[in-house]
């Protein structure tokens, strides 16, 4: 029986190579010479540290950042999760970017609801923080993508494993 998973796995190499780009913009820039201004990555808690003098130039990074991740994989701005903005060490500020990797179980939930009330002839389940889907003939199966590619676009999915 012919199968696919839905996941969502962030590519840590082309975001690291993003964040490396935008540090070297930041640390070029001249509006940044003599502040804190810089971006870190730790890579085993899946975050980014985003450091600046000010509210307002930690928010100037960030719109460094942002295009640069997105020109290295498409829609990767969408997967983080903003922390809130922190005041450290006197006027200094920092905000910390989770990156979210897998599929949520609210989201799992609602891509398995949405695939059955569309009465397509396939079955979804959560399997963990992937979803997946199986059907008789590999047409439902396309039709399944796209119905979750229309209805699913606030969180970048990837459609793989699959298995004739």
């Amino acid at each position: 029986m012919p199968s696919f998973d839905i996941t969502s796995e962030a590519d840590m190499v082309a975001l690291k190579n993003a964040i490396d780009v935008a540090g070297r913009q930041v640390g070029n820039r001249y509006d940044f010479k003599g502040t804190s201004a810089k971006l870190e990555l730790n890579e085993k808690d899946k975050a980014i540290t985003v450091f600046g003098d000010s509210e307002f130039q930690v928010g100037q990074v960030k719109d460094i950042l942002f295009p640069e991740m997105e020109k290295k994989s498409r829609e990767s701005t969408k997967r983080l999760d903003i922390g809130d903005l922190q005041s450290i060490s006197g006027n200094k500020a920092k905000q910390e970017l989770k990156i979210k990797s897998g599929i949520d179980q609210e989201l799992a939930k609602k891509i398995v609801k949405l695939v059955k009330d569309s009465k397509l002839k396939v079955q979804a389940t959560i399997q963990g923080d992937a979803v997946r889907v199986t059907g008789a003939k590999r047409d439902m199966l396309q039709e399944a993508i796209a119905l979750v590619k229309k209805s699913v676009t606030d969180y970048p999915l990837v459609y793989g494993n699959f298995r004739d």
